[in-house]
């Protein structure tokens, strides 16, 4: 008889036994994450969007030539991010060719059939007509000019129903729209009463499915301070921020993540703290990091995505990535710049901490 078998015996059971214990606490801990995103993520029936701003997930979108108007460029980039966007987010002016244009519910509704949140950003100016163009001056709203159109429009995102974001006259604090504080005969004493004026209309007409973005672009000495510029949180839902890193493509240093907008988010937290912060415009340069062509792209997405925003920016709750190539600087934004970039992104944006496109039925302001 062989002494050793029932020894052999114990040991495998106790192989056995140490082998299920793992496989158990695998699939207990996988079930717990599947619960722990889904509850994030949102479901198909009627949502409740404040608990982003409570330590839910980041919505997330991209700012793409034609869409919501050609979905084709969409569905190329969400094969790329892997993933669902959670804002689509489009820009309107107030006029084209000096026609005004309408609220066009169809593009609303394309973007709430894919399951994303709409983002407008809507402009008090003509398209084309450049920074000086003196029948949209800040004053010209708050007189009461352009009544008639904003209540019109403003009627008809209250028709449409559903929740959406507005960004009116972003980036107002720099000279380069016609809205800005430093263009176009507009002082610093005429931004916060024509805000007021376009949103009272809203209220007025009962459009009270809009969340109100107050987008500045990230703070200089070279710009009007955003403190005078804040409307104040009975009218505004969402503090916004824009910045880039251009480095050499508009020969200045690279910056980082954290270099580009710590300064203006301990600002906006200052400034408003009880609201939710968005980054409604970002990217990076190729070109100008200490490692070149294509690890510095990579490394400052993945840097935002993984280690900056869910650490050192918890009150960001939503962020749009600017996927342009901006012909005029010769800057290409687009995470398509290398398969870097490209893995880089989807790699960040897989985590639960960003939200997916399920907002197909969100009921309330997010």
């Amino acid at each position: 008889m062989n002494t050793k078998w029932p020894n052999k015996v114990t040991v495998t059971l106790v192989m056995l036994i140490l082998l299920a214990a793992v496989l158990l606490a695998r699939e207990v801990y996988r079930l717990t994450q599947a619960a722990t995103t889904t509850a994030g993520m949102g479901t198909p029936a009627p949502t409740s969007m404040r608990a982003v701003v409570s330590g839910g997930p980041v919505y997330w979108g991209a700012s793409l030539p034609d869409a919501p108007w050609d979905m084709t460029k969409q569905a190329q980039f969400e094969s790329m991010t892997r993933k669902g966007a959670s804002i689509i987010q489009w820009g309107q002016p107030w006029q084209i060719g000096g026609v005004f244009q309408p609220f066009y519910a169809g593009d609303f509704d394309t973007a709430r059939n894919h399951g994303s949140i709409p983002m407008i950003d809507w402009g008090s100016w003509n398209l084309g007509s450049g920074v000086n163009q003196p029948d949209f001056q800040l004053s010209d709203i708050t007189a009461g000019t352009y009544d008639s159109y904003i209540a019109s429009w403003a009627t008809g995102a209250r028709n449409w129903g559903k929740p959406l974001f507005l960004r009116f006259n972003w980036e107002m604090n720099g000279s380069w729209f016609p809205w800005g504080v430093q263009a176009n005969g507009n002082q610093t004493r005429d931004y916060v009463p024509a805000w007021r004026h376009v949103h009272d209309i809203f209220t007025s007409v009962g459009a009270n499915n809009v969340s109100w973005v107050w987008s500045a672009n990230i703070v200089s000495n070279k710009l009007a301070p955003i403190r005078s510029l804040y409307p104040g949180d009975a009218y505004v839902d969402w503090v916004g921020m824009d910045g880039y890193n251009w480095a050499e493509d508009l020969s200045m240093p690279w910056l980082s993540f954290s270099q580009v907008f710590q300064t203006t988010y301990n600002a906006l937290v200052s400034l408003a703290p009880a609201k939710p912060i968005m980054i409604a415009e970002t990217a990076t340069s190729d070109n100008g990091g200490p490692l070149g062509y294509p690890h510095d792209k990579a490394n400052w997405i993945r840097d935002a995505l993984v280690s900056q925003l869910p650490v050192n920016f918890p009150k960001v709750k939503a962020l749009v990535w600017f996927n342009w190539h901006d012909d005029d600087n010769a800057v290409d934004w687009r995470i398509q710049t290398s398969q870097q970039a490209i893995d880089a992104f989807a790699r960040g944006i897989e985590s639960g901490y960003y939200a997916s496109n399920n907002y197909a039925n969100l009921s309330t302001l997010p």
